[in-house]
C-alpha cells in the first residue's frame, strides 16, 4: 500500500477513536459520578526509502494510540432530597462489593434491596466498615453525616446503623474502568478525607457543548484525510489506465 494511504488511515482511525469517546461522554452526561475521558495520542515517526525523485531517508509521521485519558475534576453537586442519595465532596470513592471483588464509585444513587441492604443501581452492596450496610424498614428516618455515618433516631434515641467506607487512593488515574460506573485497582485504599452530603448527586462532569464542539473538530478532520485518501486512489486509478493504453 502507498505510504500516503497508510498514514491517511492512521488518521482515520484515530479521527475513530475520538469519535467513539465522545460518543461514550455523551451518552453518560446523566450518569451520577461519570469521568469524562478522551482518547490520547502520540506521533510516530518511521524512516523510509527515498522514492524515486526524492534524496535521503524519508520520514513518515503516523498517529499512535496510546490509551485514555480521564478528567478527574468534580462534577457538580445537585441536591435530589433523596434521604439515601449521597455526594462525595472531594476526592474518595464509595467501596462496593460486586462478584468479581471489591469495586469502587463515585456514583451515590443507593437504595435498599428487598433483604434492607443499602445497594448500588445495580444492586451490589454498599460498603461500610464492618461489610455491608442494613438498614430496617422499622429503622424510622435515616440520617447520613458528614463522615459517613448513617444514624436513625426512634422515640428520642440515636441510633447507629453504620458508616460508608469512603476511600481514597495514591493514583486515581490508575483506576481501570469496569462497566457500570465502577473501578477496579491493585492499590491499597486509604479513608478519604472528603465530606459526604446527604441528598444529593455528583453529576457527570462531562459538558456537553464542548463534546459536541470537539465531534466537528474531529469529523472534520476525518473528512479531511478521507479526501486524501480519495485523491490518492484516483492518481493511483488514472496512472493504471494510462499504462494500459500505452503500447507494448
Amino acid at each position: 500500500m502507498d505510504n500516503s494511504l497508510l498514514v491517511s488511515l492512521s488518521q482515520q482511525l484515530a479521527a475513530f477513536r475520538s469519535m467513539d469517546m465522545i460518543a461514550n461522554n455523551l451518552a453518560n452526561v446523566s450518569t451520577p459520578g461519570y469521568k469524562r475521558e478522551t482518547a490520547r495520542f502520540e506521533e510516530y515517526l518511521e524512516q523510509v526509502r527515498p522514492a524515486e525523485g526524492q534524496r535521503g531517508t524519508q520520514t513518515l509521521s503516523f498517529v499512535k494510540d496510546t490509551g485514555n485519558l480521564r478528567d478527574l475534576s468534580q462534577g457538580e453537586l445537585t441536591h435530589t432530597g433523596a434521604p439515601l442519595d449521597v455526594a462525595i465532596n472531594g476526592n474518595g470513592y464509595f467501596a462496593v462489593q460486586t462478584p468479581a471483588g471489591m469495586r469502587y464509585t463515585r456514583d451515590g444513587h443507593f437504595s435498599l434491596d428487598p433483604n434492607g441492604q443499602l445497594v448500588t443501581s445495580e444492586g451490589y452492596p454498599v460498603q461500610g466498615d464492618g461489610g455491608a450496610i442494613t438498614i430496617t424498614p422499622d429503622a424510622g428516618d435515616i440520617n447520613i453525616g458528614t463522615d459517613g455515618t448513617i444514624s436513625s433516631v426512634i422515640n428520642g434515641n440515636i441510633n447507629q446503623l453504620g458508616k460508608l467506607q469512603a476511600v481514597d487512593f495514591a493514583n486515581d488515574s490508575a483506576l481501570t474502568k469496569q462497566g457500570s460506573n465502577l473501578y477496579s485497582t491493585t492499590q491499597a485504599a486509604t479513608p478519604a478525607t472528603a465530606s459526604e452530603q446527604q441528598g444529593m448527586l455528583e453529576s457527570s462532569n462531562v459538558q456537553p457543548v464542548i463534546e459536541i464542539t470537539h465531534m466537528i473538530d474531529v469529523t472534520r478532520a476525518y473528512q479531511m484525510t478521507a479526501t486524501l485518501s480519495s485523491s490518492q486512489e484516483d492518481l493511483m486509478r488514472q496512472a493504471i489506465s494510462q499504462l494500459g493504453t500505452m503500447p507494448n
